[in-house]
């Protein structure tokens, strides 16, 4: 395996995450090629340019290069981006031709998917597949995306060599919902850097983050409806009662196009549910930073919409936090209900408030889930899931996967 060309058109393993468009699928890119650097396949990742002062190359590290394609003006917003993918394609096209030594693409999203579909065909390369999210998902949770969307998922899903599915829920997903060919798909989980996501002082971190010995509820993510941080903050008004000292720190920034509305919606909550000096916005951090939060928490809750994997539940639990999360997508699959968290089957915040209490009542129980939660993220490493995927790719470069129907 010589190269490798990873695409993600629209989000940058150099981006803050929590903030804009910057999430998950940032931290998932940027640590997957790190650690496939250190597993000696040698990756270079286009991004779209997103500010114009950025280099055309940045080395990150041995074996991992993010290039900034020209593709439309930098501040272009996310929705009008499908309208730059062709700009995108033919620029990573030739320049994969100058380089020459490219072995395999692995696009990340619809939008990067659409320009691999294209350029497997005119290169003769093998392509792979992430799509974090997916739209018919979404649609099932009343969150409808365009249909071109659907159209281009659909085309890139029956186009594509190997299709990368986190856990078993996203591979009935892309099944049911899309026809997905099983044969096709591997279930090739995220992973979690236990250098810095690992058991550490509740009481040292809360000093850090200027919190007393009240409960601590946490909430990491982007602000937006997808995610739920309203859920979070209605579940502590329903803990008032019995927990009238319990704090929640709501970490991340808007995002998307419905972001900034969102983000005036959820403070506006805040106020009219009297909870102003309960609840503390904490602007997006790095990423490493985020182990402080996560130790500092008596719970993480994470009650999105759906969630094709969770890396902020694998994170928390690494962290020995307990976590209260929706039971959709991967969230089941990483959490073990009543053991290293509480999963709920519903919106309802009085249902996440009584799984919080659960855990705020307990110590003993609390401390158990702790040690359960961080034995159970062990088992989720990058370097595991590099070691896979660099064999994937060589299989499907050796068999040379390059005509589908």
């Amino acid at each position: 395996m010589r190269s490798l060309a990873v695409l993600s058109l629209h989000t940058s393993p150099l981006a803050q995450p929590g903030a804009g468009d910057s999430g998950g699928m940032n931290v998932y890119v940027r640590e997957l090629v790190s650690a496939l650097a250190q597993a000696g396949v040698r990756s270079d990742v286009y991004v779209r340019r997103w500010r114009d002062d950025l280099p055309d190359v940045v080395d990150v590290e041995p074996g991992f290069r993010v290039v900034h394609v020209p593709a439309g003006p930098a501040d272009l917003v996310k929705e009008k981006l499908p309208e730059v993918v062709d700009e995108y394609t033919e620029w990573v096209g030739h320049h994969l031709r100058e380089t020459g030594d490219t072995d395999a693409i692995h696009a990340n999203y619809w939008l990067s998917g659409l320009a691999g579909h294209r350029l497997k065909h005119e290169l003769s390369l093998p392509l792979v597949s992430t799509f974090h999210t997916l739209a018919r998902v979404k649609a099932e949770t009343g969150d409808p995306e365009p249909d071109r969307r659907v159209d281009a998922e659909t085309e890139v899903i029956a186009c594509s060599d190997a299709i990368l599915a986190s856990c078993r829920a996203e591979v009935h997903q892309l099944v049911e919902l899309y026809g997905a060919d099983p044969q096709r798909i591997e279930i090739v989980p995220p992973g979690v850097d236990h250098a810095f996501f690992s058991p550490g002082d509740r009481r040292g971190a809360r000093q850090a983050l200027g919190l007393g010995d009240h409960p601590v509820l946490l909430f990491v993510g982007r602000i937006q409806p997808l995610k739920g941080a309203d859920v979070a903050v209605r579940s502590l008004a329903e803990l008032t009662g019995s927990h009238p000292n319990a704090r929640l720190l709501i970490v991340g920034g808007a995002s998307g196009q419905d972001g900034p509305a969102e983000q005036v919606r959820v403070r506006g909550l805040v106020d009219e549910l009297g909870l102003s000096d309960q609840v503390r916005f904490v602007e997006p951090q790095p990423h490493h930073l985020l182990s402080t939060y996560y130790r500092a928490a008596d719970a993480c809750i994470v009650p999105s919409r759906s969630e094709s994997f969770g890396l902020v539940a694998l994170e928390a639990g690494a962290c020995g936090t307990p976590v209260v999360a929706a039971d959709v997508g991967g969230l089941s699959t990483l959490i073990d209900h009543g053991q290293t968290g509480f999963l709920v089957d519903s919106r309802n915040p009085a249902d996440y408030a009584a799984a919080l209490a659960k855990i705020l009542d307990s110590p003993d129980l609390t401390a158990d889930m702790a040690i359960a939660a961080a034995t159970r993220a062990r088992r989720y490493t990058w370097s595991t899931t590099a070691a896979r995927l660099r064999r994937l790719y060589g299989d499907l470069t050796a068999r040379a996967l390059v005509e589908c129907s």
